[in-house]
């Protein structure tokens, strides 16, 4: 709870937040009888917007109007208060998707009586006139006595027309059906529910969605042209869930078809439906809940710093007020300072700042994880920059330190990487994430905090391209190219032979978020190329890759090019010289390095590969690049090998420059004033740099500007440098 948080609402006493959004808040309530209740209070702006309230009130009606011992109810709302809400009874377990990412998949027991429980609360959805709309993990609760369905903010009437545009996609991508994501409101029905209930059963049962993950338009694609990955699903369960996923509305049993289906047939008593340690969870929830006490008031005109015995809110507060002393040093001294009215002068001023003597650069990186190849070589070339400002700037205003916070590739464990390092008042600016998936997790930490964040490897779009709607990124600088403009290189990469004519591409599944991104730039690319791709789309777990690249072969391909990761190309690598197939082979980041050699032996040769890294060895040797910018290079590869005996590995290089393009303006700034952190992005954003490794500028959204990709040939088990990919089609087909 916030101090501007109401206590009570229509007679609810208010214990907590369970969520908030742009639209509103959601709270713990509790009634005089003791009742738990969750109330969604929507904000005062969003209902005076056109048509909110009547969607408000639809939402309260539809959820009055399922009657089922499965779906949620609604316990009281008010949709013409200033600020509408509504308060439905609280299920203190976890949700579908909480539970399988904490605990890994539910047995097929479980999965037979969730599914079963749904299914006949969908039915008494439809059986009400209604359609969901939006099934999905998230919307289903699990209690001991079986799982609720929640969330009626979407349904409608089956014969109404709605209240939104009648080619806007709604529901949630991954879980609606494909006459959802192509948006055609006519097909729209208890059918689309029950696909939905298909993809929710398969998660369920493998802990993963049957279309993959990944950028949304990819998810609309594969819903309605792909088959669904269920691999993993029991047996037993599968020819059920293939019907439920069927493309054509009338294909798919109906709600109370699939409940009779999944009647549960194995035995056990119903109170252990679940595996213990989900129990375990709602358990825990439970006791805490039976556990609060009752709240202070926080009505207007109450002194919060007046004297009060102890409170759970206080003790809350107090807690809350830990957090941000442990956020940084600021939040401290401003509370601090006020304390005996200023300075201590008895002036009431605040005390002027004293320069700080010494500042830090962070590394956010995997040190530990999967890529941690990559992660040791950005942190040591962040070091050689650290160390090489303290050097020739000995004696200047302040020294410079290096913080490096590992976390270990996990995207659990990222945010709070990050905040070891966001928290810290002399961090400045950061170099990193390794990867997309951890700096996705890890972003809020810097946005919250301020921190400009620096990455030599993590492409992936929205860190600086948010979409019109979203807020203008003003955190993330990228030094390589995103996702879909690397794939876009990789596709003119091809052209640079003129025998290309029909190339084939694969997109493979394991990583969503990086395949996507690149075949969607391949696709731009090779139309731009006026090139005919054959494409093709599989799960990741696929191990056997000479079907599917027979396939291929069989439809023209003269060249291969591998939208996916490291082990799937290695299974392609093999494939393909089994098959015979003496067309070029090429691939993107996440397959260079050395794994990659090692893994695929002799079936990597032949292959050519775009990587956002430069050899600094054969730069330096590069008689094509100016005396000047050799030097530059010959330094670094001169340091690098005094410090650690070793040639620089990739990345190292970049990691090195990068680092060198912040040190370079605190040189040029220190003078100037104190530093901060404030405004210091677009201080970088504006800076023209030249390093080791090249020349480094960024357009407005913080994108490096120029190429920034380059080209290698696999030869005798080694990367061959050839040079930079090319920025435009060769040899265009007509």
């Amino acid at each position: 709870m916030l101090p501007s948080d109401p206590s009570t609402i229509a007679g609810y006493r208010l214990l907590g937040r369970l969520g908030a959004g742009g639209m509103g808040v959601v709270y713990l309530g509790r009634t005089d009888t003791g009742a738990l209740a969750a109330v969604k209070v929507t904000l005062a702006d969003q209902a005076d917007q056109p048509d909110f309230r009547a969607r408000f009130r639809r939402e309260v009606e539809a959820a009055r109007r399922v009657v089922s011992p499965w779906a949620v109810p609604v316990t009281g709302a008010d949709p013409d208060a200033p600020e509408p809400w509504m308060a439905t009874a609280f299920v203190p377990g976890p949700s579908v998707g909480e539970a399988v990412r904490a605990h890994g998949p539910l047995p097929e027991r479980s999965v037979r009586i969730l599914g079963g429980a749904v299914a006949r609360a969908l039915a008494a959805v439809h059986a009400a006139g209604l359609v969901h709309r939006d099934v999905k993990p998230g919307n289903v609760l699990l209690a001991v006595d079986g799982p609720r369905l929640i969330d009626f903010g979407i349904a409608r009437a089956t014969d109404e027309t709605g209240l939104t545009s009648a080619d806007m996609v709604v529901g949630t991508p991954g879980f609606l059906a494909p006459e959802q994501a192509e948006a055609r409101a006519a097909d729209i029905g208890p059918a689309s529910d029950v696909f939905a209930l298909g993809c929710l059963l398969a998660f369920a049962a493998t802990g993963r969605p049957p279309f993959g993950t990944g950028a949304l338009d990819a998810l609309l694609y594969r819903t309605v042209h792909d088959e669904p990955d269920l691999a993993g699903v029991p047996e037993r369960l599968l020819d059920l869930v293939q019907q439920c996923l069927a493309k054509e509305p009338a294909a798919r049993p109906t709600a109370q078809e699939v409940a009779d289906r999944l009647t549960e047939d194995t035995p056990g008593a119903p109170s252990d439906w679940l595996p213990a340690p989900v129990v375990a969870t709602i358990a825990t929830r439970s006791a805490a809940m039976l556990a609060l006490p009752d709240i202070d008031p926080t009505a207007p005109g109450t002194d919060p710093a007046a004297p009060a015995g102890p409170s759970r809110r206080g003790f809350l507060l107090l807690g809350a007020g830990a957090a941000v002393l442990a956020a940084g040093g600021g939040a401290y001294a401003l509370w601090n300072s006020g304390r005996d009215g200023g300075n201590g002068t008895g002036d009431g001023k605040p005390p002027a700042p004293k320069p700080r003597n010494t500042w830090a650069i962070g590394v956010l990186a995997d040190l530990s994880g999967p890529a941690q190849e990559i992660g040791k070589a950005q942190e040591r070339g962040a070091r050689l920059a650290v160390e090489r400002f303290n050097a020739v700037h000995k004696g200047k205003p302040f020294t410079l330190e290096l913080k490096v916070s590992d976390d270990r590739g996990d995207r659990g464990g990222a945010f709070a990487a990050a905040r070891r390092l966001t928290s810290d008042p002399s961090v400045i600016a950061v170099l990193g994430p390794t990867s997309d998936d951890t700096g996705a997790a890890a972003l809020p930490a810097f946005e919250e905090a301020g921190v400009p964040l620096l990455t030599t490897s993590a492409g992936y779009n929205l860190f600086t391209l948010r979409g019109e709607a979203g807020p203008r990124n003003t955190t993330v600088l990228r030094a390589i190219p995103s996702h879909f403009m690397a794939g876009t290189y990789l596709s003119w990469s091809t052209t640079l032979l003129p025998q290309v004519r029909r190339p084939g591409v694969l997109q493979e599944r394991t990583d969503d978020y990086y395949s996507w991104q690149y075949v969607s730039g391949a696709r731009f690319g090779f139309r731009q190329a006026g090139l005919q791709p054959h494409f093709r789309v599989v799960p990741g777990r696929v191990t056997d890759y000479r079907p599917i690249l027979a396939e291929m072969i069989d439809a023209g391909m003269d060249a291969y090019v591998h939208c996916g990761v490291r082990s799937t190309a290695v299974l392609a690598a093999r494939a393909l010289n089994r098959l015979g197939f003496t067309g070029p082979r090429f691939t993107g980041q996440h397959v260079f390095g050395s794994e990659f050699l090692k893994e695929a032996g002799s079936d990597a040769e032949g292959w050519f590969v775009c990587a956002p890294v430069i050899d600094p060895v054969q730069r330096a040797a590069d008689t094509k690049q100016k005396a000047a910018d050799r030097k530059l290079t010959q330094d670094f590869l001169d340091a690098h090998r005094k410090r650690y005996g070793t040639t620089p590995a990739f990345y190292t290089g970049e990691s090195f420059d990068v680092v060198g393009l912040i040190t370079s303006w605190l040189a040029t700034s220190a003078a100037k004033g104190p530093l901060t952190r404030k405004g210091l992005w677009e201080a970088l954003l504006r800076q023209k740099y030249t390093g080791a490794m090249g020349g480094y500028t960024f357009d407005k959204n913080g994108d490096l500007s120029g190429v920034g990709t380059f080209l290698y040939g696999v030869q005798k088990g080694a990367y061959k440098f050839i040079g930079a990919a090319p920025n435009e089609p060769q040899n265009k087909k007509s």
